[in-house]
């Protein structure tokens, strides 16, 4: 049953990205992101859905008017020569054909980031990203969190099984990234009950972030609640609250999570943080060593044998700084850090900008909250691989949309729609000429 859901939803959407190609952006969004069909066991759990959606959305994209040029900001260009040099790593790396895969993967979910650049730019493409890319999150965070909470967290939380997050750490900072997504979310709906439901969305996925029993996670996590609180509008009420849940969450995990936690200072005892230890050496010298990097996979024992001070431990990098470090050497980490920077700036220009407009309110929390989950990005990311992953291309394709709405004043043109959202009514009207 579960496959014939999942073919369905697939082969309708992919029908309907025909004639309206934004829809197979979301599509695909939803496959990439929450890998469905890794919860079937039949036909669909191998079968190429994602090639299906993708395939329609380009022939889609053909086919319709509306499509602009992807280039629409600072950070879709740093992304794309970012996609240049991880090209060139590939090619000049170690072994291009063992890392064929590796790569084709990383590039099908970059080309599709500029995909949707092209077709999407209303408010309805905006806010329908971020319920897809949220909600898909949200779905396995509530079902990790509900996991957690009736096994006491004895059990590790882990990710759809073949995808970027299944391992319990990446996993963990994509709930993490999720958080402030949900909040901005929420921001946006008028109903009590519906809000209710997405702070108890966001306490779930937060469960289940700590029931991943990820280190990383508990650091990017409590980073970004302290910038989540002091962006709050009452900090007193929402400092309670946050300080309430949050013991009450590591009060409720079990003692081997708070010992394994107690841990996060004591490297020299645990293998795994000296096998990061030993990555990062290896990373930091195999830039020095290959200008273009190793290509996609520079855990090979024999690299740690020469440029690692703990040979013995041969580990990923678990960090999304030496990833792309080892990876692509300094001009690839100087691209990757230039990207992320520049989405930074674009979202603090939206929270500016944003909120001078009553109109464009949602664009100034839209920012304020991509700016939180960036946060989380970038000190979990310290601690975990999550290099290549959709999400954070996703926000950075948010935020760009977001700023190109509020250039163009589009609350002029585009029609007030979404009941429920909190919108201004008679404000949308036809520019004239």
């Amino acid at each position: 049953m579960r496959d014939l859901i999942v073919v369905a939803i697939v082969a309708a959407g992919a029908l309907a990205a025909l004639r309206r190609p934004w829809i197979g952006v979301m599509l695909w969004t939803w496959l990439s992101i929450m890998n469905p069909h890794r919860f079937t066991w039949g036909f669909a759990y191998h079968a190429p859905l994602a090639a299906v959606a993708a395939g329609c959305t380009l022939l889609g994209l053909l086919l319709t008017r509306e499509r602009e040029s992807p280039f629409k900001a600072p950070a879709v260009t740093w992304m794309f020569l970012f996609m240049v040099w991880m090209t060139l790593s590939w090619l000049f790396g170690l072994d291009p054909a063992g890392d064929y895969e590796q790569w084709s993967k990383v590039m099908k979910i970059d080309f599709m980031i500029f995909v949707a650049l092209a077709l999407l730019h209303s408010k309805k493409h905006i806010f329908a990203l971020a319920w897809v890319a949220a909600g898909s999150l949200a779905i396995l965070g509530a079902k990790g969190g509900l996991f957690t909470l009736l096994t006491g967290g004895n059990y590790r939380v882990w990710g759809p099984v073949g995808s970027f997050i299944h391992d319990n750490n990446e996993f963990a900072l994509s709930l993490v990234m999720t958080i402030p997504l949900l909040r901005f979310l929420q921001l946006q709906l008028d109903g009590a009950w519906a809000r209710r439901g997405m702070t108890l969305a966001m306490l779930l996925c937060a469960a289940a972030a700590l029931g991943t029993h990820s280190r990383g996670a508990l650091l990017a996590i409590s980073a970004m609640t302290l910038v989540l609180w002091w962006r709050g509008r009452n900090k007193l009420v929402s400092g309670v609250f946050m300080l309430l849940a949050g013991v009450a969450l590591v009060v409720f995990m079990p003692d081997s999570w708070t010992e394994r936690m107690a841990t996060i200072g004591e490297y020299q005892a645990d293998r795994s943080a000296l096998g990061r230890i030993s990555a990062w050496w290896t990373a930091w010298n195999l830039a020095w060593h290959y200008p273009f990097g190793v290509g996609f996979n520079a855990a090979r024992p024999e690299l740690f044998f020469l440029y690692s001070p703990y040979p013995e431990y041969v580990h990923a990098a678990h960090s999304i700084y030496f990833q792309v470090l080892g990876n692509h050497g300094f001009v690839g980490l100087a691209l990757f850090l230039a990207l992320w920077l520049a989405t930074w700036r674009t979202a603090g220009w939206l929270r500016r900008e944003g909120g001078r407009v009553a109109q464009a309110r949602w664009c100034a929390e839209l920012g304020s909250m991509c700016q939180v989950s960036l946060v989380g990005y970038a000190v979990g990311g310290a601690f975990l691989s999550l290099s290549y992953f959709d999400l954070p291309y996703n926000i950075m394709v948010l935020v760009v949309l977001a700023r190109i709405w509020v250039e163009k004043q589009r609350w002029l043109t585009e029609p007030v729609y979404a009941p429920g959202w909190r919108t201004i009514p008679g404000l949308a009207r036809r520019a004239a000429g």
